[in-house]
């Protein structure tokens, strides 16, 4: 696409409302686009329809109409989470309409440079502690995309003294031609959202994009433990900083003794920045940092390694590396009951990110999870449920899935919730079992390893009722 600005007096459709598509709408309308806003749910579950109304704006709500996209229309701004195969969008490839997200509209409209955070697991966390980083060191932040505000408000608002932070997702750069992002962040790739891209080989496609458009003046920042980020870095043009938990890295951001995979260690290990000249810095070691969790100590090291590539010094990031506490719904305490301690990580919706945060707990754990089906089998969880867990509670989709899983281990203590009325009450339901199951010193740890999508809106409405849940028992 162009700027936004040449989209004067020329169609713009925008499939799909929520924050993003109520950004998107307002920023083509401003500039004299006429605009089009559709989205498939009824009018009255579209809150924002009546905004975007007494601007001025078309909305149609409550289906997708057969000449939504013809010849006319200059752009097609999709909502990320709607698939390829809607009508609409089927509609704009046969007509040759460019399709994008907001993330490409952002870019055109953003005065500040852009540092884009991408990854399987560790993406909100990290983003998060990007922005305090930043922060801490007197820059000026702006945290945007699937977190903070979205990324349309905050181009609009930036100037070139500040930072736009932005959390995204390979439903978003999927839907780029020409962003670039002045730092470039890939944490990992497991496999996830095959779904909607129909296969791994689109789904990291999609996350490539984010370097896609970088040039030698920009900073590409790759998890050196992950094979994919490693085959992604023969293909750059920007500049590589890498960062690694377990390999000596001659240049980059790494530990000091390395650890060990698979291996706890007593040891004291320091996160370190091996320079381009051949020197090195020692930062602080990894038990001073604010988040537990050897997962925690890669997503600082991919912190520190964009405000590093933004100018930060080390000594500035201090107070924000051992200060952060994380962030809603990604391993959050949620408070002690009759001795027993709740964890909400409603924002694990893979096995990978289960398997981590199990593996930050030291206690005797409860886990509940389940939910949406995306057809995987599960069995990654194995090694956890036999090792780890001293009961599971599923619920959900895959909930069959995973207590076949949890006979394979040898766990005995397993219950599965059944569907009641509605999902609250079948979330409130697991509560009540695993709290059965768990006794003083335990936890009971929300980590589902799926999405949320099979019964509730978000993943932030799970974590919120699984809290409520706790503290009513």
């Amino acid at each position: 696409m162009n700027h936004p600005a040449t989209y004067r007096d020329r169609r713009v459709v925008v499939l799909g409302l929520a924050r993003s598509g109520v950004s998107v709408a307002k920023v083509f309308h401003a500039l004299g686009a006429e605009v089009i806003v559709n989205d498939k749910k009824e009018r009255e579950l579209c809150p924002e329809a009546d905004e975007l109304t007494a601007l001025g704006i078309s909305v149609l709500c409550g289906y997708h109409p057969d000449d939504l996209v013809t010849n006319e229309t200059a752009l097609l701004v999709k909502n990320p989470g709607i698939p390829y195969s809607a009508s609409p969008v089927r509609q704009a490839e046969a007509h040759g309409v460019e399709i994008v997200t907001e993330v490409e509209v952002a870019y055109w409209l953003s005065a500040a440079p852009i540092i884009g955070i991408t990854g399987s697991n560790g993406k909100t966390t990290t983003t998060t502690w990007i922005g305090e980083l930043l922060a801490g060191a007197g820059r000026n932040p702006i945290v945007a995309g699937n977190i903070g505000i979205p990324l349309c408000e905050a181009a609009a608002e930036a100037t070139k003294d500040d930072w736009i932070v932005a959390e995204l997702s390979s439903f978003q750069l999927k839907g780029t031609s020409a962003f670039r992002p002045r730092i470039a962040l890939l944490l990992n790739v497991v496999e996830t959202h095959l779904d909607y891209h129909g296969g791994m080989e689109d789904y990291v496609a999609s996350k490539a994009k984010l370097f896609d458009n970088q040039t030698a003046d920009d900073v590409a920042v790759l998890n050196w433990d992950d094979a994919t980020c490693r085959a992604i870095a023969d293909h750059l043009t920007a500049k590589l900083l890498p960062f690694s938990l377990y390999v000596r890295l001659d240049k980059g951001i790494c530990i000091e003794p390395p650890f060990e995979r698979g291996k706890d260690s007593d040891q004291e290990h320091m996160i370190v920045w091996r320079k381009e000249d051949g020197t090195e810095q020692a930062i602080l070691p990894v038990s001073a940092l604010g988040l537990p969790g050897r997962h925690n100590a890669g997503n600082a090291l991919a912190a520190i390694a964009a405000c590093l590539a933004a100018g930060v010094a080390p000594e500035a990031m201090l107070p924000a590396l051992q200060g952060f506490r994380g962030v809603e719904h990604r391993l959050e305490y949620a408070g002690e009951f009759n001795g027993v301690n709740y964890y909400n990580d409603s924002k694990a919706t893979n096995p990978t990110a289960t398997t981590m945060s199990v593996g930050s707990l030291s206690a005797p754990i409860i886990l509940i999870a389940g939910g949406l089906d995306r057809g995987s089998d599960y069995m990654e969880l194995l090694p956890v449920f036999r090792d780890r867990l001293k009961g599971l509670v599923t619920l959900g989709e895959t909930r069959s899935k995973l207590a076949k899983v949890a006979e394979l281990a040898g766990l005995t203590n397993v219950r599965l919730v059944e569907p009641e009325e509605d999902a609250e009450s079948t979330l409130r339901r697991a509560v009540r079992e695993a709290a059965g199951l768990a006794e003083p010193g335990d936890i009971v740890l929300l980590s589902p390893a799926c999405a949320s999508w099979d019964m509730f809106t978000s993943f932030e409405d799970r974590g919120r009722i699984f809290k409520e849940s706790a503290h009513t028992l």
